[in-house]
């Protein structure tokens, strides 16, 4: 969960640059580039869903 406005913003613009991408790849109108795109951002995603926690702990 965000804890504030600034993580919150980043989780937002990382969702912004997932959709720029996957647009440069459909204005080449290939239905297979974009199904190997969005393969390797759903690998992203769940690179950074399953890392594990920091080492110190904000407080």
């Amino acid at each position: 969960m965000p804890t504030n406005e600034k993580e919150y913003n980043g989780y937002l613009l990382d969702q912004l640059e997932l959709i720029e991408r996957l647009e440069l790849v459909i204005e080449k109108n290939d239905m297979e580039a974009l199904k190997m795109q969005l393969a390797l951002e759903k690998k992203f995603v769940e690179r950074k869903l399953y890392q594990k926690p920091p080492l110190v702990e904000n407080q």
